[in-house]
C-alpha cells in the first residue's frame, strides 16, 4: 500500500515512505547483502541492477526518503560524510574556482587545503555571513561552485542560503549546502534555491552513533549529478547494505529526536546566556545571536541540537570544565541520543581557528534538567 502524496515529512520518515518487503509483506524492509544480480537468458538485467558498487535496494530506500524530505530530484548515499562532500568537489574539473566558508568543518578544511588545491581546484575561503563579500569574490565564468555550511561547525554562524543561491546562479555557478546541523527537519536548502544538499548522515540522520554515512541530494539530475554518481561508483565509496539498513531505521525517528534535541538546546542556551562563568553562548535560536534573524527566516520548527559556549578562563577554564562533567560524554561527533561535549581547538590541533575557550555541545535525549545541572557543577 503506497502512502498518499500529501503526507507530511514526519509521516514519510516514520513510515520510511511505506517500504515493505514485497515477498513477505513484512513492514520492515529486509537487508540485501548480494553483491551482484542475475541476468536473463537474453543477457539483460532482470532487476535493472548490475553490481552493488552502484546499485542496491538498501541504498535506494534511504535515498528515496532523503529525496522526499529535501524536496530534491535524487539522492546518493556514501560511506561517510567526508566521501559525500569530497565527491562534489571531485566532480568539478581541475582549474575550476570554488568559494568555501571561513568557518567550516575542520577535516574538510584540511582536505580542501591538502588535496583539492593540489588536484587543481582554486579554493578561496570567504566570510559566508556577508553576501556582499561573497558577491565580490565570485569570478564570473570561472567560479563553478559555492559551498555553504549553515549553521557552521563549531561556531554556529549562519549564512543566508537564498542570498547565496542568487549570487551563485547569477555567476553561472552551483550552490551546495552542508546542512548536517540543520537537518531536513529545520531547513530544506533546495526550496531556498540550493542545487545540492550534503549531510554527514553519521550524525542526526542516523542518530545513534553506530553508522558512518553521508549523502548528497540534488535539485536536478543533470550532467554534474551524473559526475557525482560516477565518482561514487568508481571510487567505491558506497555504504554496506547493513549500514544503509541501519541508516533507514535511524531516519524513522528523525523528527521526534531532532525536535526534542532542539527544545533542550534552546533551554540550555537560555540558561547559560547570562551565566557569570560563560563569556558567550553561540546558538542561532537566541535573539542576541548575530545570525538569529537569518536563522529564523530559513529554519522552521527549531534551531537544532547543537550549541557552543565560550567558558571564562580561556582554554584552561574550558578544559577544566569538561573534565568535571559526569553526564555529558567527552567524545567526537554529534547528533546521537547521548549528549557529547568537545573542546574543538585541542581536537583540531595547533592550526585550529576555533577559539580556545570554546566548548561544543551536542544535546542528546537525556532529561534536560540533568544536562543543565551537570554543566552547572562543571563550570562553577
Amino acid at each position: 500500500m503506497s502512502l498518499p502524496d500529501s503526507i507530511r515529512p514526519a509521516t514519510a520518515a516514520a513510515q520510511a515512505l511505506g517500504f515493505t518487503d514485497p515477498s513477505t509483506a513484512a513492514i520492515v524492509p529486509p537487508i540485501h547483502p548480494a553483491t551482484t544480480y542475475e541476468r536473463g537468458a537474453d543477457n539483460k538485467l532482470l532487476s535493472g541492477r548490475l553490481y552493488s558498487r552502484a546499485d542496491n535496494p538498501n541504498y535506494e530506500q534511504p535515498e528515496a526518503l532523503l529525496t522526499h524530505l529535501e524536496a530534491g530530484a535524487a539522492t546518493a548515499v556514501f560511506s561517510s560524510g567526508m566521501s559525500a562532500a569530497t565527491a562534489v568537489f571531485l566532480a568539478l574539473r581541475p582549474g575550476d574556482h570554488v568559494l568555501v566558508p571561513q568557518v567550516i568543518y575542520w577535516a574538510f578544511r584540511s582536505w580542501l587545503v591538502g588535496w583539492a588545491t593540489e588536484w587543481g581546484l582554486r579554493v578561496e575561503a570567504v566570510d559566508m555571513t556577508d553576501p556582499a563579500r561573497v558577491e565580490a569574490s565570485v569570478r564570473r565564468g570561472e567560479t563553478r561552485l559555492i559551498w555553504l555550511e549553515t549553521p557552521a561547525n563549531p561556531t554556529l554562524v549562519v549564512s543566508d542560503i537564498e542570498a547565496m543561491a542568487q549570487i551563485a546562479h547569477r555567476a553561472g555557478a552551483l550552490l551546495a549546502v552542508d546542512s548536517t546541523f540543520a537537518t531536513p527537519v529545520h531547513t530544506q536548502p533546495i526550496l531556498l534555491g540550493a542545487d545540492l544538499v550534503m549531510h554527514s548522515a553519521t550524525k542526526y540522520l542516523n542518530g545513534h552513533s553506530d553508522v558512518i554515512a553521508g549523502s548528497v541530494t540534488t535539485r536536478e539530475e543533470d550532467d554534474f549529478w551524473g559526475r557525482i554518481r560516477t565518482v561514487r561508483s568508481q571510487a567505491g565509496t558506497v555504504l554496506g547494505p547493513f549500514e544503509a539498513w541501519l541508516l533507514l531505521r535511524g531516519m524513522r525517528t528523525l523528527f521526534v529526536r531532532v525536535a526534542a534535541q532542539s527544545r533542550a538546546a534552546m533551554r540550555i542556551a537560555e540558561h547559560f546566556e547570562r551565566h557569570s562563568k560563560v563569556e558567550a553562548v553561540l546558538y542561532p535560536g537566541l535573539p542576541s545571536f548575530p545570525g538569529h534573524r537569518v536563522a529564523a527566516r530559513q529554519m522552521h520548527g527549531g534551531f537544532g541540537g547543537m550549541l557552543s559556549i565560550r567558558v571564562a578562563g580561556g582554554a584552561p577554564g574550558a578544559l577544566s570544565a569538561i573534565g568535571k562533567l559526569r553526564v555529558w560524554k567527552r567524545a567526537t561527533s554529534l547528533g546521537g541520543v547521548e549528549s557529547l561535549v568537545e573542546h574543538r581547538a585541542s581536537v583540531e590541533g595547533p592550526q585550529s581557528p576555533t577559539p580556545p575557550d570554546l566548548v561544543r555541545l551536542s544535546v542528546g535525549l537525556e532529561d534536560v534538567d540533568d544536562l543543565v545541572r551537570d554543566l552547572e557543577q562543571a563550570i562553577a
